[in-house]
């Protein structure tokens, strides 16, 4: 089987850090892993490219990852923070000269196609919209989907009062935004290679796992390797990194990380 790449595009929480107003140590850290952009992914293997939602800086984002095309966008959930750069694919409508394949839950799409009615509506429809996103949903649930040579589990996430999707790829899981595991989405999270999950900051909150929650959680799945993602400005990487086990590490926007 072909190795996965993942990047992270983003890291940070609905608000980025640094935080508009704030003047905090995490904030005005000159330590370039403290800058953390919205949440968001790209998955490669065999030649496909697949993004995980379109955050407000996926221009960039893409542009620093040098992310120069991708095959289709998955979306975890329908919150600002996750959908508000979708107008921006239109630039890889272009450079494939053809639309684009996403994938989200009835909920989610229907809140894009109202947010961003003209991307899925016939070019013939929209006067005078010459350069905009060329759109073909697909809507998922719980069962696997696949995108080239590699099934997609869709895992099921409590995120406050909301139900999301985390997803599972190979040995690889992408479970940000979530207050809890559902039982049933355990038994998906099995044997993995790496996590990555959502982990706000020090203090509990009622729609994200706290560190300390999500370092539970991760002593109950026993993966390989686990990475915290969804970050505050409540403490800078390092001294977060200070306090885990050597196994269990914290993401920040650049990095890449290989698994099967």
């Amino acid at each position: 089987m072909s190795s996965l790449r993942i990047q992270i595009l983003g890291s940070g929480t609905s608000a980025g850090v640094p935080m508009i107003g704030c003047h905090c140590a995490v904030c005005e850290s000159t330590d370039p892993r403290d800058k953390r952009s919205r949440c968001s992914i790209a998955v490669h293997y065999d030649n496909t490219s697949i993004l995980v939602d379109t955050t407000p800086e996926l221009r960039l984002q893409a542009c620093a990852a040098r992310l120069d095309r991708i095959d289709a966008v998955v979306f975890t959930h329908a919150h600002a923070d996750h959908i508000f750069g979708l107008d921006d694919v239109r630039r890889y409508n272009t450079i494939m000269n053809a639309p684009l394949p996403i994938y989200a839950t009835a909920e989610t799409l229907m809140v894009l196609q109202t947010a961003y009615s003209y991307a899925f509506t016939p070019a013939e429809k929209v006067p005078g919209a010459l350069y905009r996103p060329e759109l073909v949903p697909t809507i998922i649930g719980d069962e696997p989907f696949t995108i080239g040579s590699r099934k997609w589990q869709p895992v099921p996430l409590i995120h406050g009062r909301a139900k999301v999707l985390g997803f599972r790829i190979g040995d690889f899981a992408y479970c940000t935004d979530c207050s809890a595991i559902v039982p049933s989405s355990l038994a998906l999270l099995q044997n993995l290679d790496v996590l990555i999950i959502d982990a706000l900051r020090p203090r509990p909150h009622p729609t994200h796992l706290s560190f300390d929650q999500a370092l539970q959680m991760i002593e109950t799945l026993q993966p390989r390797r686990a990475f915290f993602t969804h970050l505050s400005h409540d403490l800078k990487h390092a001294d977060i990194e200070a306090t885990l086990p050597p196994h269990i590490r914290v993401l920040y926007d650049g990095l890449v990380i290989e698994t099967v």
